[in-house]
């Protein structure tokens, strides 16, 4: 059990550094180590706090880029879909939705970083189609980035407005799914180890170009694509 504790200490750290480098990844690349300390009910519910706060410490100083339009859009469906899917997933087994979900979400990954661009999906449909299935996951499994990041990939936008609108739909989807499936408070160690990879992510904001940022968005989409389906099979 230590190394599963070390490996959830270092997963907040690397998940944090990547949250705030980019605007998503923190639950990406901390859920799977959480849920294997904690299990899935209790696992969940304290990720989407830390996730939370994750979105928050750099939103201090990114705020002025979020896209409040862009983010509505998104969080809109969201929202609303949450209690939803809380209500219609309830003492049912979620592996197999867990799995589908992670599959889709690889092969949207995969055509996007082959050049692909549909322009449905960056208006209103392809908002409110992000948005539920990112609420789908957030409750599943505490991941709700991948359809979100392919929506900004797939949008272009630019790496400020990418990252500030997506810190912003975070910190609100994660503070409304703790309220709904229930708050359960992180030890002190896991809050120190977002704290400490947001700051060295702050240290690394602007300094990555454009081309490597849209890079790293689709990278972390699909290592939590890919965790789905693993910890699922």
């Amino acid at each position: 059990m230590e190394w599963v504790v070390v490996l959830v200490a270092v997963s907040l750290v690397v998940g944090a550094f990547a949250q705030s480098v980019t605007g998503l990844g923190f639950s990406l690349i901390a859920a799977p180590a959480m849920l294997a300390l904690l299990g899935p009910r209790d696992g969940v519910a304290i990720i989407v706090v830390l996730a939370a706060l994750a979105s928050l410490i750099p939103l201090t100083h990114q705020w002025r880029h979020i896209g409040f339009r862009d983010a509505g859009s998104l969080l809109v469906p969201t929202l609303l879909a949450t209690p939803v899917v809380v209500a219609a997933l309830a003492g049912m087994d979620t592996a197999v939705v867990a799995v589908g979900a992670g599959i889709a979400v690889l092969i949207g990954v995969f055509l996007l970083a082959r050049g692909a661009s549909w322009t449905w999906f960056r208006g209103l449909p392809g908002a409110v189609g992000a948005g539920i299935a990112s609420a789908v996951l957030n409750v599943v499994g505490g991941v709700g980035g991948p359809p979100v990041g392919m929506f900004a990939a797939n949008a272009g936008w630019s790496p400020d407005h990418s990252r500030a609108t997506l810190q912003f739909f975070f910190l609100v989807q994660n503070l409304v799914t703790a309220l709904v499936i229930g708050f359960v408070a992180p030890q002190w160690w896991m809050l120190a180890g977002v704290l400490a990879g947001t700051a060295l992510g702050a240290l690394a904001v602007g300094r990555i170009p454009v081309a490597a940022a849209r890079v790293a968005v689709l990278v972390v989409a699909a290592l939590g694509g890919a965790s789905l389906v693993v910890a699922n099979v």
